[in-house]
This record gives structure tokens, sequence and C-alpha cells, in this order.
């Protein structure tokens, strides 16, 4: 397939790439090529401006991964306002690109967040059961799903990914934890009790792979494992895959001065459960920590 991919050079873009070179034929959405790196022995991949394109005839599908890193800054009114708008405006000009093509894509999978459910600590979630909490991270999912799915009305079949914390050691959230780790530096963050929703990033790939082909999948999708774990919980686990020490613990009251609003993400859980992925057939290789995290840190 021809795939048009925004969001390229992000945590999940880059390993996507990767992963899908060689497979299919892949062009992406940039402002700076310089900022996507070809996989191993991989060649440069084309690249388009979003301004440059007049319709999405050559395509036959969308990823849509586009959006301004939600922990970068703190939320702000302007950032706020930028996190939004990032994901929004460029799904929109997609969309208007989409119902002037012919023919149009077949399929446009789009990036969400669990954080669209907001905070409800161990209740179980899944595309289908348990409520929706309003605030910040609802509303930004909530209206970029939105958008997503006006690709429908024109024939798109619409795969919302609703992606959990994805562990790599590329980069994203374990990336990010491992130096502090390695030194014997893992802390339990507030109660400890807040639950991770997370998914192994090969997972995470075969989970698109999944979705692309299987012509039946539409609509919402929880890209999590089908076992989360408490924080504390998490933070043994990845300290004893490193052999390290795990003594610390940072009270709530800390990370909300350090890190403002977005310490939310870290201290509050989300309970969030892959159901309608599973019931679609699709078998975890690294349901559990204990699984993946000796495989992402070899």
């Amino acid at each position: 397939m021809h795939l048009l991919i925004t969001g390229a050079s992000g945590f999940i873009g880059q390993a996507l790439c990767q992963h899908w070179q060689g497979k299919h034929q892949l062009t992406l959405v940039s402002r700076d090529p310089a900022a996507h790196k070809p996989a191993r022995g991989g060649r440069p991949l084309p690249w388009v401006k979003l301004s440059q394109l007049q319709d999405l005839t050559p395509y036959d599908g969308i990823v849509n991964l586009a959006g301004e890193p939600i922990m970068a800054h703190r939320w702000r009114q302007a950032q706020q306002t930028a996190i939004g708008q990032s994901r929004w405006q460029i799904t929109a000009r997609l969309v208007d690109l989409l119902s002037r093509s012919q023919p149009k894509p077949r399929i446009w999978l789009n990036a969400s967040a669990i954080g669209y459910y907001g905070w409800h600590g161990d209740e179980p979630l899944t595309e289908t059961q348990g409520p929706v909490t309003p605030g910040f991270t609802h509303d930004i999912c909530a209206r970029w799903e939105a958008l997503a799915m006006e690709a429908s009305q024109w024939g798109a079949r619409v795969c919302l990914l609703r992606f959990g914390m994805v562990l790599g050691k590329q980069g994203g959230a374990l990336a990010q934890m491992l130096p502090a780790y390695r030194l014997g530096l893992g802390a339990t963050l507030g109660d400890g009790q807040q639950i991770y929703s997370w998914i192994a990033l090969p997972d995470l790939l075969r989970a698109l792979d999944f979705l692309l082909s299987h012509h039946d999948c539409q609509g919402p999708y929880n890209l999590t494992s089908p076992q989360p774990v408490c924080q504390a919980d998490f933070s043994r686990q990845l300290a004893a895959a490193l052999q390290r020490p795990h003594w610390l613990h940072l009270p709530s009251g800390l990370l909300g001065l350090l890190l403002g609003a977005r310490a939310d993400l870290l201290l509050k859980g989300q309970k969030v459960l892959p159901s309608r992925l599973q019931a679609a057939g699709f078998v975890f290789d690294y349901p559990s920590l204990a699984l993946a995290l000796p495989a992402l840190l070899r």
C-alpha cells in the first residue's frame, strides 16, 4: 500500500516507518526532512509539505500521528491551545483533501490517546464501557477523534488509535525513565496506586499491522496491554529488570510543583483494556511487564 504518514519524526512515527519500510510505499508529511532518520541500511523516505498537497488521490491510506508533545512544556493556556491545534488543524486539512480526492484512500489510522477517558482510578475502561470524565485530555482527544471520523463520510475506514503508555528504549516514557532507574533512583510516585495502562512497542506495531489489514476493523481501539499495573508495581518491576534498588518515594506535592498540571499524567490512573482489539482476534506477544521488560531492555 502507498501510505501517507504525518508525525513520522516522533517516537511512534519513527518506529512505524522503520517497521513498514520495505513492506509498504511510504510518503511522509514534513516541514523538515532532516528530522526523519531512515532505518539502518535503509534509504531516506520521500516527503511532502502539507501545503503542497492538492488532494490525497495517490495514496491508499492515511496514518495521522501528528501532534505537539503533551509533556514538553507546562500546560499554560497558550500551550494547551498549541497541543490542541497541532492535532486538530492537520486532521481537518487532511479530511478536506480527502473530500477532493478521486479515487479516495480506503483506510485512515488516526492517533488518539487513553486520555480520552479522563481519570478513573482502578475502574476498568473499554471502548464501549465505562464513563468519560471531561477535562483537558478528554477534550483534546474527543475533538481530534470527531474530526478524524469525518473521513468515514468519504468512504474511508477509520480506526481511532487510543495509545496507552508506549514502552520502547528508543523514546517515549521508558527512555526518559531509564537514566534515573539505572542509577538506582527509581521511585514510587505519590501513593503509587494509580494505574498505568501501557503497551510494548513491538505489540503496538503489530497492532497497527492488524488494523491496517483487517478490513472489518473500524472505530476506536485501545492500544494497551491486557495487564495494566499500578505505578508502584511498574516501578518495582522496572528496577528489578535493571537489577537496581527501589526505595525512593516522590510525594505528589513535589511532582505538582515540578510539573504543574502535567503531574496528573503520572499521578492519576486509568485502567484501560484492549477489549475490541482482542475481540477482533489480536494476540499480544507481551501481555505482561514480566515478559515485556526483559525483551525491551535487551
